[in-house]
């Protein structure tokens, strides 16, 4: 028979190794890791004075992937072409991006995969004998070291030739030059911080189903447990 166990620490560790999951997928996905200087968005040609623009736009750019201004945009100034700019893995601008990609994804295989199966440890708490709660802590920490590989990796790639073009020449390995991190960065370092502590947490979740009290009520025939 499946005992349903539903405890506050089990459901807080699932519900933060999805989130994590999520939140590491999106950031490396993302193209907003590089916020390039600032271009002026007034198109060559165009006179300023009767429908161009002084004001400035940010490129964006990414491990594999780049934000600009569309160039056939000429009254909608806030669009911008998002999408890959390497069309295959050796493309990618940087040897140190190629290995911050492996590691990123690497460790976002192994955290999906653990919110997968966090989802069904509410019924399921072992396999051969072994805690489900402690193998997923152990593959996030796993996780969490090739996180920081890829993270370390990434500022090194700085100095490349696409990073230079888009934060100038005095950009170089972890110096950023004229750009700034976006969103995707501090993502990934947040999402990162939290894959240690749902290792820590899944701990806890495994002391928090397997209490005496848990114990009790599966002896007396409940088979839906929640407990605070």
């Amino acid at each position: 028979m499946c005992h349903v166990i539903v405890t506050c620490r089990s459901m807080l560790w699932t519900l933060l190794s999805i989130i994590v999951a999520f939140a590491e997928l999106i950031a490396f996905m993302s193209a907003d890791w590089l916020i390039g200087k600032g271009k002026a968005t007034g198109s060559e040609g165009t006179d300023n004075r009767t429908g161009g623009s002084d004001e400035a736009y940010y490129p964006t750019l990414g491990i594999y992937g780049r934000c600009i201004k569309n160039p056939t945009v000429q009254y909608f100034r806030r669009e911008t072409l998002c999408g890959p700019y390497a069309e295959n893995f050796n493309e990618i601008a940087s040897g140190f991006w190629q290995a911050t990609a492996i590691f990123l994804a690497v460790g976002i295989l192994i955290l999906c995969t653990v919110a997968f199966v966090s989802v069904f440890t509410m019924c399921i708490q072992s396999v051969m004998k072994k805690s489900i709660f402690n193998v997923c802590g152990l593959l996030q920490g796993i996780a969490g070291l090739f996180l920081i590989l890829g993270l370390m990796l990434y500022p090194a790639g700085w100095g490349s030739s696409k990073a230079m073009f888009y934060c100038g020449n005095y950009a170089s390995a972890y110096k950023l030059g004229d750009c700034s991190l976006g969103w995707a960065f501090y993502t990934a370092i947040g999402g990162t911080m939290l894959t240690f502590i749902c290792a820590v947490l899944s701990a806890q979740a495994e002391i928090a189903t397997s209490s005496d009290k848990v114990q009790e009520e599966i002896e007396e025939g409940k088979s839906l447990i929640c407990l605070l």
